[in-house]
């Protein structure tokens, strides 16, 4: 059963998320003073950490800092502070999440499932083939692409582009050879809408569409895809 560790003083709110969580699957344990908390959180084999701000002993800003420290799980801020500076503190702790109090159990539940799938799927084995161009990584064999582990909405067109150019860095492709390559049952039109398609796909996997550093072009000959 996936494991949560909910360090929380308010026992009532801690005890609300524990039995949302089971009724989600989860084996959450509470604990209410930080200083216990922070011990449980570097001790225990949890697959997310949920932590409020204001805690006897240790606070949770210093329990997100020695955390993020020392191991990579989720870990998902509940509290009710709301000032900016607060939020922005703790992201700099390089937390996964902020939720505010009050708050929807359901929802935060929710964010909870959500970024343990996420965790559980980025520390999978990538597929062979994989290719990583700065913070775009193309997994051929789960046929997805991320941007900072986040998959990137592409079209089947967009992804097949992609997916070439990848499989082989540093090799230049002409438009005739991606169209050939790409086309199939659903791809329509001819070698000029390549342009087009390699436009829209910067758009999504560039830091700047204008000045590209993952799909290149080499002017005259064609594209290629820069890995590290």
């Amino acid at each position: 059963m996936n494991r949560v560790l909910i360090i929380e003083d308010d026992l009532q709110i801690a005890e609300l998320e524990r039995d949302y969580l089971a009724l989600a699957g989860f084996d959450a344990t509470i604990e209410v003073d930080g200083t216990r908390g922070l011990e449980l959180a570097l001790a225990g084999e949890w697959d997310v950490l949920v932590v409020d701000l204001m805690l006897p002993g240790t606070d949770g800003f210093e329990i997100c800092r020695r955390v993020r420290e020392s191991i990579e799980r989720p870990v998902i801020v509940v509290s009710a502070r709301t000032a900016d500076g607060d939020k922005v503190r703790a992201l700099g702790f390089g937390i996964d999440d902020y939720v505010q109090k009050p708050f929807s159990p359901a929802e935060l539940v929710a964010r909870i499932r959500a970024h343990h799938q996420r965790y559980v799927r980025l520390s999978g084995p990538a597929s062979p083939g994989t290719t990583i161009a700065g913070r775009i990584c193309v997994d051929p064999g789960r046929r997805v692409a991320t941007r900072d582990g986040e998959p990137i909405a592409l079209t089947a067109t967009e992804y097949a582009i992609l997916e070439l150019l990848a499989s082989a860095p540093g090799r230049v492709y002409s438009r005739d050879e991606i169209f050939s390559k790409v086309r199939g049952g659903d791809y329509y039109g001819d070698e000029s809408t390549i342009t087009v398609h390699i436009r829209r796909l910067r758009e999504k996997i560039e830091d700047d569409p204008s000045d590209p550093h993952i799909v290149e072009t080499v002017w005259g000959m064609g594209y290629r895809f820069r890995g590290h």
